[in-house]
């Protein structure tokens, strides 16, 4: 097993709110539903670029089904009425040898509080652990928050040919030798 798989820190949002950012399990497919449940349509569409509340068997299957290989998957949880739960999302998926496509949703009560800023850092972090050298990202060009998060991390705009997403993407410089 990866040690990626195991991962898990805590660590304390701006306000002082403590989180944990963990690994994501199987055992979470409920939770993370239960997120999707509290999230509203805005910001869903803004991480799905559809409105999407429901999601196929496959759908479902791909994203609980993570290697921490070829696909990473974080997830933050906070204590809320005495049992953890699932407040927010970030993963990666290689699309190419070196390279990997990131992606986060954070459920609408947590937005704005540093929890997208936490798993990017994180994934960042894995990402140049593992060898990835460049992470990119698309990002509707209307959602603010997400380019700024992306932006304060170093991301630079890149060429998009579809007005209404923008390309973004980090150098992680080269991989380390073998």
């Amino acid at each position: 097993m990866s040690q990626v798989a195991t991962y898990s820190v805590k660590t304390v949002l701006k306000d002082g709110t403590s989180i944990q950012i963990r690994a994501l399990r199987g055992s979470d497919e409920a939770d993370m539903l239960a997120a999707i449940a509290r999230t509203g349509p805005q910001s869903l569409q803004s991480r799905f670029f559809i409105l999407k509340r429901h999601f196929s068997e496959k759908e479902r299957t791909f994203f609980m089904d993570v290697d921490f290989s070829n696909h990473v998957a974080l997830a933050a949880l906070v204590e809320e009425q005495g049992r953890d739960t699932v407040i927010g999302g970030g993963r990666y998926v290689i699309v190419e040898p070196g390279r990997a496509e990131m992606a986060f949703m954070v459920v609408d009560a947590w937005q704005g509080r540093g929890v997208g800023s936490l798993l990017l850092r994180h994934l960042t972090d894995i990402a140049r652990e593992q060898g990835v050298r460049e992470l990119t990202a698309e990002v509707l060009s209307d959602n603010r928050p997400m380019r700024s998060v992306f932006a304060k991390a170093g991301f630079k705009l890149a060429r998009s040919d579809d007005p209404t997403t923008v390309h973004l993407s980090l150098s992680l410089g080269s991989a380390p030798p073998d």
